[in-house]
């Protein structure tokens, strides 16, 4: 059942619909992902990488409500239950404890870059059947890589090339 009524062709929407979930669930696991590193990280950069992890965790959770609200508008229920998060993430988990604050730079790279590349690729899908779910798609991606841009920067590796 659906209330909605979709602009998009039954083939479009499928291909669209799965973008968009996916772009959600990526979404939602990354800011609980930098919500847990940025509660456990320690070290000499705690305060730092402590803020900067807030601003992922905002940006993930804005864009996650848009891509949400985005599948609604064409007919698709998003979901965003814990266990649909879990069961369809990319990110590796991230370690029980303590993080010291080169390792939690190091977890938000990975997770930043799976999420783009999982991102580009729904870039690519949604060209043709969904232009306004794709510039949604190209904004969160923009983002993103401007979040993996600042964590790579502060990353000890970069001092040592």
């Amino acid at each position: 059942m659906s209330v909605v009524k979709s602009p998009l062709s039954d083939a479009d929407l499928k291909v669209v619909g799965e973008a968009l979930q996916g772009a959600l669930v990526d979404a939602v696991d990354l800011s609980l992902v930098a919500k847990q590193v940025h509660w456990n990280v320690v070290g000499p950069r705690f305060r730092s990488i402590h803020l900067q992890l807030d601003e992922v965790v905002a940006t993930a959770r804005q864009h996650s409500d848009i891509m949400a609200e985005r599948a609604s508008a064409l007919g698709i229920t998003p979901d965003g239950r814990a266990g649909t998060v879990a069961s369809s993430t990319a990110i590796k988990n991230v370690p029980s404890g303590w993080i010291k604050d080169d390792e939690a730079v190091r977890i938000m790279v990975d997770a930043l870059v799976t999420v783009v590349g999982r991102l580009r690729e729904r870039i690519e899908a949604t060209d043709k059947p969904d232009p306004v779910t794709q510039d949604l798609l190209i904004a969160l991606t923009a983002d993103l890589e401007k979040h993996s841009w600042m964590f790579q920067a502060e990353s000890r590796q970069a001092d040592n090339p």
